[in-house]
C-alpha cells in the first residue's frame, strides 16, 4: 500500500524483457520512450544495438545479468525511476533461453533524493520511511499517524538517522537531503 503512494501516477511503467545477451525482445511504448530520451523513442529500434547499449549503461551499471540488484534508481532527464528486476526461465533447458524483466516506475523526486541519502548512510526502510515524511514537513505526531507507530518511536528513529548521518538536529538531517 505504501509503495504505491511513492510512485507517480502520471505515466505507466515501462516494461522490457531482455535475452541473455542484454538485447531488447519487447518494450513496451514507456520503456522506449524512458530509454530514448531525449531523442524521439520513434527513430529507435526496440532491437538495435543502440537500445541495447542505453539498457546497459542506464539499468545494468555495465554488469551482466548474473549480478543484477533485486531492485535500484536512474534518471532520465529530468524524471527518476525505480527499477525492478525479475529472470524470466523458459521451458527449454537452454540458458540462453533465459530473458530478463525490467519494470521501471516512475517515482517523485523527494523520494528518490531520501532513497540515495538513505543508501549512503545505511538508512532502515523505517528510518528511510521517517526521513520522508520529515521531508515532506511533517510533525513527529503527524509522521507517528502515517507510520502506525507511537511519536517517541519516530523520535528515536530520527535520533538513530542524525547518529548515522552525523547531525545533531532535525532541519541538519533535511539539509543532508538537499545537500546530497
Amino acid at each position: 500500500m505504501q509503495r504505491q503512494a511513492q510512485i507517480s501516477l502520471e505515466s505507466p511503467a515501462g516494461l522490457l524483457l531482455l535475452n541473455s545477451g542484454n538485447r531488447a525482445v519487447y518494450a513496451n511504448a514507456e520503456a522506449m520512450r524512458v530509454l530514448a530520451y531525449p531523442e524521439d523513442p520513434e527513430k529507435i529500434k526496440p532491437s538495435g544495438s543502440h537500445l541495447t547499449e542505453r539498457i546497459r549503461a542506464a539499468l545494468l551499471n555495465g554488469k551482466s545479468t548474473n549480478q543484477l540488484p533485486a531492485a535500484s534508481e536512474f534518471v532520465s532527464g529530468r524524471r527518476h525511476y525505480a527499477c525492478r528486476f525479475f529472470v524470466l526461465e523458459s521451458d527449454s533447458k537452454n540458458p540462453a533461453a533465459l530473458t530478463l524483466a525490467i519494470l521501471m516506475d516512475r517515482v517523485d523526486q523527494l523520494w528518490f533524493l531520501v532513497s540515495s541519502v538513505a543508501q549512503q548512510f545505511h538508512l532502515t526502510c523505517r528510518e528511510k520511511e521517517a526521513v520522508k515524511h520529515l521531508s515532506e514537513g511533517l510533525t513527529s505526531k503527524e509522521i507517528a499517524t502515517r507510520m502506525g507507530i507511537s511519536p517517541n518511536t519516530v523520535k528515536a528513529f530520527l535520533r538513530l538517522v542524525m547518529v548515522k548521518m552525523g547531525v545533531s538536529t532535525r532541519s541538519a538531517i533535511l539539509g543532508k537531503i538537499v545537500q546530497h
